[in-house]
């Protein structure tokens, strides 16, 4: 999956490997999004769609980077979805974008609780007029039928008004959703009602109350739950803020080291150029990634790397884009800009993550699909039981449903007999199925159960990337830890060198493995080159180099060509190794040091011993996920004795080393570890350089960031941190996110499972129980807030 969003120059779209993203207005419920995904993949050339309710994005596969995106949004729209193209944005764009993001959300929330005070007020009115008729107490105004009827009149016309325009527009499209099913259920008990108070001989009750309390209900959970998703996405919108608009270019130095004295001229961050430098003063945010040519100060990392305590910084450190210079002023040289940086490529894979949908959210997508058919049916056959059949086996079930106080007789004088119309009642009964129905739980189980662990994944370092990883993670039974870079520090020191030929010494051997190491960037290199530099020794120039990734290197040094590497490479080179070199060997494997062959002129010449220690957390985090019952194996390019100490200092069997294993052959291992257990999912545990093939074979590639784009394109979970402590968390986090999925999901079908057949009456026969359309309107606002409420809870994740 590609992260960071790349540009297209063919296109004015954003485009992302074949994928179109568009911002879609008008989804209310599951419904909604099974509607608007069906219309996607009908339009030509696209493969799939994903969807998400939460956040009001749609992706789409397409099968041609030639797909015409605003042809679809078009399309999207004239559906009944109002859609645009998400274009690419520079840094003031976003910056806009998050302020007009946050001033129509504060719009809608001003509408909707101008909406939940007019439902609310209208709800109270209409309640004191019946609660009046208990204990014989009666308001007169209150209680006139005439008042009723303008209330609820006021209800449906005023705050009701746009859910009956979209439930009739989506009933209009064929693609009935829960607006529909409210407006049904209201405008049923409305009309039901004015019938009843323009012929009172019929006997009908009236129930003015039930539209009113219906919309109420409804407008107070939309309300409630608009809070609590603004509060799930809040995470998010803290990193769109880091994106910093403005910069501070030093357009001209005059020869003086003193950049206070240097032209400064502030400009747009996205014309920044790579090389430029940048002047970044105490309070800053930094405006693009970069190295450090002048200062010192600290840099308060927290939204990069979860890490609260301000990070010390001199000459020659890297920083990142959106951080805040904290302490000295520094002058920053330009290295990436734009969608290149850490943060905005951060930015991108959180917010592709909040899209990639959980694999057992497929199944809840299929019955949202169905499902506003499905309560259509349930309500029409309710009320046909009920008016055929049910009224006429139980003949007293009418005092359950219909009462006086509740009849037009309460409030107008006739002489009319009171009558239990069977067909009152079976209405009745079908209005509260069709109102205590809630596709909208379906629609936010996942989304914002991945919306909240994301954000709260990003806001400590540990970025996850969708709910499909969530769902392997909660399946992981056996982990893999490359070695060197990850379990080790990556930064090993020369501890030996012994000469093997009479000739040599050990600042000979030295030299010539410097010479040859100094074409390489491998952590075994650098810790050589840094031991010549401490012994200050001259490094011969050398030429012709070659390398064979995990075996060796060789280059020509003053005529003569070197070898330097394992004992593998120098048997394939011809280089012979006698008995006593090789106990010598040995016995310094064995102490968990890494030998390195040096051979000239056709023989070994000495031997070099490297030792990378352990990171701090290493032995702490193997053990902490053994306890959690996932088998813990060491991968290693280095020699059986080499690995195995490692293995020991952290307590593993040595069954669960393998070692020997060059980067290019570790995907192979990976793989024999999946074809061995099927159903045993396997995570790889790298740093993102020579792991890659292996990260991307692994059900779940877990990656130490370092620093590097191929960690954040390869992996599925990316530690910012770089600590191997946050494997546990980040493990623990997905574990603690799929669950509240699954608690989501098991509670939105519940909820309709059982709240369907109580509203269609099913205890009304044996207990004379009935769950009224106000109190269905109740419950249905209370799911959906209850889904999104419990997402809310993993704020509270802590390891």
């Amino acid at each position: 999956m590609q992260l960071a969003p790349k540009k297209n120059q063919a296109q004015t779209t954003l485009h992302t490997n074949n994928k179109i993203t568009l911002d879609v207005e008008g989804m209310k419920c599951a419904g909604c999004v099974r509607a608007v995904e069906k219309q996607l993949t009908q339009f030509p050339g696209v493969n799939n769609a994903s969807v998400n309710l939460a956040t009001g994005v749609a992706v789409v596969d397409s099968k041609e980077l030639t797909i015409d995106a605003d042809a679809l949004a078009s399309e999207l729209t004239a559906a009944g979805f109002p859609s645009k193209p998400r274009k690419p944005r520079t840094q003031t764009d976003s910056a806009q974008a998050l302020k007009a993001a946050e001033e129509k959300k504060r719009q809608e929330m001003q509408s909707a609780r101008r909406q939940l005070i007019i439902s609310v007020l209208l709800l109270v009115l209409s309640g004191i007029g019946h609660l009046s008729n208990l204990g014989g107490l009666k308001i007169p105004a209150l209680h006139n039928i005439w008042l009723h009827f303008g209330l609820a009149t006021v209800a449906i016309f005023i705050p009701g008004r746009s859910i009956l325009i979209d439930g009739w527009l989506g009933l209009r499209r064929n693609a009935p959703n829960m607006n529909t099913l409210v407006a049904l259920g209201t405008l049923s008990a409305y009309i039901a009602s004015v019938v009843a108070l323009l012929f009172p001989q019929l006997g009908w009750e009236c129930f003015f109350d039930e539209p009113v309390m219906i919309l109420g209900f409804i407008l107070l959970g939309r309300t409630l739950e608009k809070q609590a998703r603004n509060r799930a996405s809040a995470a998010f919108q803290e990193l769109l803020s880091l994106k910093p608009s403005v910069a501070r270019l030093i357009a001209k130095d005059n020869g003086d080291n003193n950049h206070q004295t240097r032209e400064i001229i502030e400009i747009p961050a996205e014309q920044v150029r790579i090389g430029e430098w940048l002047q970044v003063l105490p309070g800053d945010k930094i405006a693009v990634d970069g190295e450090i040519v002048e200062g010192k100060t600290a840099i308060d990392q927290s939204m990069l790397t979860g890490e609260s305590a301000p990070v010390p910084k001199a000459v020659g450190d890297k920083v990142s884009a959106g951080t805040i210079n904290q302490s000295g002023t520094i002058v920053v040289q330009t290295t990436r800009t734009g969608d290149d940086t850490t943060v905005a490529q951060i930015v991108s894979l959180v917010e592709t993550a909040q899209i990639r949908k959980a694999p057992v959210q497929r199944l809840a997508d299929t019955v949202a699909g169905y499902f506003t058919y499905g309560v259509l049916s349930t309500a029409l056959l309710t009320f046909i039981f009920w008016y055929f059949i049910g009224t006429h086996i139980w003949h007293d079930i009418a005092a359950s449903v219909l009462t006086p106080s509740h009849s037009i007789h309460s409030y107008i004088h006739t002489s009319t007999p009171i009558h239990y119309s069977p067909i009152l009642i079976s209405l009745k009964l079908a209005i509260a199925v069709m109102v205590v129905a809630c596709p909208c739980a379906l629609g936010l189980a996942t989304p914002t159960a991945i919306l909240v662990g994301t954000g709260i994944g990003a806001e400590r370092g540990l970025l996850i990337k969708g709910g499909d990883v969530l769902e392997k993670v909660h399946q992981l039974k056996t982990i893999v830890f490359d070695k060197t870079g990850t379990l080790t520090t990556g930064n090993p020191t020369v501890t030996d060198c012994i000469p093997i030929d009479e000739q040599s010494t050990a600042d000979c051997i030295i030299k010539l493995a410097s010479a040859v190491e100094s074409g390489s960037q491998h952590p075994l290199a650098k810790a050589i080159l840094d031991k010549a530099k401490k012994q200050e020794l001259s490094i011969p120039p050398a030429t012709d180099f070659h390398t064979e990734p995990g075996f060796g290197v060789s280059a020509v040094v003053e005529g003569s060509t070197v070898l330097l590497g394992s004992w593998e490479w120098l048997n394939l080179n011809g280089i012979e190794i006698n008995e006593t070199i090789q106990k010598q060997i040995q016995t310094l494997a064995k102490t968990g040091k890494t030998v390195i062959g040096v051979a000239t002129g056709g023989k070994i010449a000495g031997l070099i011993a490297v030792q990378d220690t352990l990171r701090a957390d290493a032995l702490s985090t193997v053990e902490q996920l053994r306890s959690q019952g996932l088998r813990v194996i060491l991968l290693s390019g280095d020699t059986q004795e080499a690995a195995l100490a490692t293995a020991l200092a952290l307590g593993l069997d040595p069954n669960d080393t393998i070692a020997g294993i060059p980067p290019a052959k570790k995907a192979a291992v990976i793989e024999s570890l999946q074809n061995s257990h099927p159903q045993s999912l396997v995570a790889m545990v790298g740093d993102g350089i020579n792991d890659a093939p292996a990260l991307s074979t692994a059900d779940v590639g877990i990656s130490l960031h370092s620093g590097t784009d191929v960690a954040m394109e390869t992996a599925q979970i990316v530690l910012m941190r770089d600590k191997l402590q946050d494997v546990v968390e980040a493990i623990a986090l997905s574990r603690a996110t799929f669950n509240k999925i699954r608690q989501n999901l098991f509670w939105a079908f519940a909820y309709n499972i059982l709240g369907i057949p109580l509203a269609a009456g099913v205890l009304l026969p044996s207990l004379g129980f009935i769950l009224n359309p106000g109190g269905a309107a109740a419950l249905m606002a209370f799911s959906s807030v209850s889904v999104v409420t419990n997402s809310l809870l993993l704020r509270r994740f802590a390891l």
